[in-house]
């Protein structure tokens, strides 16, 4: 690759930019982020080499797309129009279905391939990015088929040679089974901090008595609220269910307290232990697709 566009020079494009930069030494990095500031950080410490034009975007072999799932939305369809043949367009969205029923009928839809890799900090910003982010990580995507064969092996070729792991999906499984696994976590991380700061008022009190087991399940309670809010919105219906079902389960935990059920907490606890060995790969008895 000769020449490419990174738009959102955050972690997730900054990563991105880092594995290029090491991968394709030669290639010419073009950014774009609507933070000025953030893409004069990025110019300064090295992830790009520019700020992307008309022309960087026209001559570009692949543009990455690592902004808010609202501004994929709007922006995909000009940049698929501004695209040459034979560039690939790949996205870092963490819903998919409105994303490819918005370009579904887009002329270059084939310039396309919709991607969510599961990677991420609860930091941001360019200065956050970090060459090996993506190793041994997860990328979905979805509707390859729709992709133009020479542009699917350009990209996957790419990701193999950052260590990723491919996983393939249909858009409305990937944005249920998420719901599940990624958006209600976080929902769980900013109420559980949300209940922490509104119940301790003495903020010296949190910063003295948290302990790991705190920080870890608050941690994703730093995240950007720019792009989880829009994500929750595009995943509203299986946001919703999951939640439902996790309210479920919290009402039957303390209800149990209430009786004094502490045998019936012990068998919850421990049946949910089993997750320690799905989280190490022991094959689930049920698949995700």
């Amino acid at each position: 690759m000769k020449c490419v566009v990174i738009i959102g020079v955050g972690l997730i494009g900054g990563s991105f930019a880092k594995g290029l930069k090491r991968l394709y030494p030669k290639a010419v990095l073009s950014g774009l982020d609507t933070d000025k500031d953030n893409l004069e950080k990025a110019i300064q410490i090295g992830l790009i080499d520019q700020r992307a034009t008309t022309k960087s975007m026209a001559e570009a072999d692949m543009v990455v797309l690592a902004i808010p799932v609202n501004a994929l939305v709007e922006e995909l369809p000009g940049i698929l129009d501004a695209v040459k043949e034979d560039c690939v367009v790949l996205d870092a969205g963490s819903t998919k279905s409105l994303i490819c029923q918005t370009v579904e009928n887009h002329p270059k839809r084939h310039n396309f391939l919709a991607c969510h890799p599961i990677a991420g900090t609860e930091f941001s910003g360019p200065q956050a990015a970090f060459d090996g982010l993506y190793d041994g990580k997860t990328n979905i995507i979805c509707e390859i088929e729709k992709t133009a064969f020479p542009l699917q092996e350009r990209a996957l070729h790419f990701f193999q040679k950052l260590g990723m792991r491919i996983r393939y999906m249909n858009p409305v499984a990937h944005d249920k089974h998420i719901a599940y696994v990624s958006h209600l976590s976080h929902i769980s991380s900013f109420m559980l901090g949300k209940t922490v700061i509104q119940k301790e008022k003495n903020e010296r009190d949190i910063f003295d008595m948290a302990g790991s087991g705190f920080e870890s399940t608050v941690r994703l309670a730093k995240s950007s609220p720019d792009m989880w809010t829009p994500i929750f919105e595009q995943n509203k219906e299986n946001v919703i269910e999951t939640l439902e079902e996790y309210i479920e389960n919290l009402e039957a935990f303390k209800k149990m307290m209430e009786a004094n059920d502490f045998k019936g907490i012990y068998n919850e606890m421990n049946n949910t232990n089993r997750i320690k060995q799905i989280l190490k790969g022991i094959p689930l008895t049920k698949t995700l697709d």
